[in-house]
């Protein structure tokens, strides 16, 4: 305004226009922030936590350093694939930021960029700041049952076997033998017999189980619009808890794009182990190959009960599950369901395509079941305990190495 009245007052040759000029002018000098303007500025920024399961929230707050005085902060944010953003609050040098992420992976938050104004808001200079990364872990499936296999190390553990030892259950009573602990004695058989009987307990030994990820695929269904990957991870991120609750040892395998593997161990340490390790699943694994990997022999202790989580989708996973059995090791498939492809209701070549369909993933379970491998069919949802009951009738037995 000011410009225009000058530029109105020398064209026109009319002082008074310059009355016109001399209010926004006046203002112009009082908002000019003089020698305080900042010349430094900087943004770091901090997330909390790095490391969070599905769905859950995530703080970040970023901090504006500067030198000299500053206006109002303006961001712009713009956040990477995956995640959503809930809230924002701009404060006089922070912006805190509530972002959540609905699927396990490992992804990357984006960027936000900051506009800060001068005190008088002339003058406006950006800052960028990029937020890195997070680990999101699934958020496993209910799970509490351990099917054993028939041989267990000789490691002590919680399992409970057929032989005798020193753990916790009883399993008879038998004569006294000279030396034998006084606390052991089962005083009801022992009045009764009119000779000191001693409580027998059955000996209780670790088990060793390997979880096969079959990454090969992703399907999602159209009717609920599950993703099979993500229930493959859920469920078997359940079953590794219950495991390692259990004080046994648990190792990985995951089969789909870059062959990854993890030895068996025991902790809590190793659940976090496993899932990081299949956190990159989602970037690679379009690749395709055309045979399936060699299994590195150290992954598959010796009668450790391999689960093989997979959806039975894809040929190839057969022949992973061929050299697993070849091996030795007692294995139980868990079927992840993939969902039905949809078909239109009165297309007859869709109907049978989906009697196909079904007729081949029987085929596969059948061929499976003739090799005496177990196939549990787990329903996303439910508790994964529904599936493994069965199992719970005899113990897994597998061939010899």
């Amino acid at each position: 305004m000011a410009t225009a009245a000058a530029v109105a007052a020398l064209a026109t040759g009319h002082a008074w226009l310059l009355a016109l000029a001399a209010g926004p002018a006046v203002l112009l000098g009082l908002a000019a922030p003089g020698d305080d303007r900042p010349s430094r500025l900087e943004a770091e920024n901090a997330v909390t936590p790095r490391r969070c399961l599905e769905g859950e929230p995530i703080i970040v707050r970023i901090t504006v350093h500067h030198d000299g005085r500053i206006g109002r902060l303006d961001p712009a944010v713009a956040l990477g694939p995956g995640v959503t953003l809930t809230a924002v609050t701009v404060g006089a040098t922070e912006v805190d930021l509530v972002v959540r992420v609905e699927r396990w992976g490992r992804w990357t938050l984006g960027s936000v960029d900051i506009d800060v104004y001068d005190t008088g808001g002339l003058a406006r200079r950006t800052v960028r700041t990029d937020l890195g990364t997070v680990d999101v872990f699934p958020e496993p499936s209910a799970a509490r049952l351990t099917p054993i296999p028939v041989r267990l190390p000789e490691r002590l553990g919680e399992h409970t076997t057929a032989h005798e030892g020193t753990g916790v259950e009883v399993v008879g009573v038998r004569p006294y033998v000279p030396g034998e602990r006084q606390r052991r004695i089962h005083w009801p058989s022992t009045t009764r017999r009119d000779a000191v009987q001693i409580n027998q307990f059955a000996a209780e030994r670790a088990a060793d189980a390997v979880v096969l990820l079959d990454t090969l695929a992703d399907f999602r269904d159209a009717a609920s619009g599950r993703s099979s990957l993500d229930e493959t991870l859920r469920a078997a991120t359940g079953l590794t808890r219950a495991y390692l609750r259990r004080h046994d040892r648990v190792g990985l395998i995951a089969v789909g794009g870059k062959l990854r593997w993890l030895t068996a161990g025991s902790g809590e340490r190793q659940s976090y182990r496993m899932v990081e390790s299949v956190l990159e699943v989602r970037q690679d694994r379009s690749y395709r190959g055309l045979l399936a990997p060699r299994l590195p022999v150290a992954a598959l202790p010796r009668h450790a009960l391999v689960y093989a989580f997979t959806s039975l989708a894809d040929q190839r996973i057969l022949d992973v599950l061929g050299r697993v059995r070849d091996l030795g090791n007692p294995l139980v498939v868990v079927e992840i369901p993939a969902g039905e492809p949809a078909v239109e209701p009165d297309d007859e070549i869709d109907a049978v395509a989906l009697r196909l369909w079904h007729a081949e993933r029987e085929a596969m379970r059948s061929a499976l079941r003739a090799r005496g491998i177990p196939v549990a069919r787990y329903t996303p949802g439910e508790a994964l305990d529904l599936a493994l009951a069965p199992l719970l009738r005899r113990r897994i037995g597998g061939g010899t190495r």
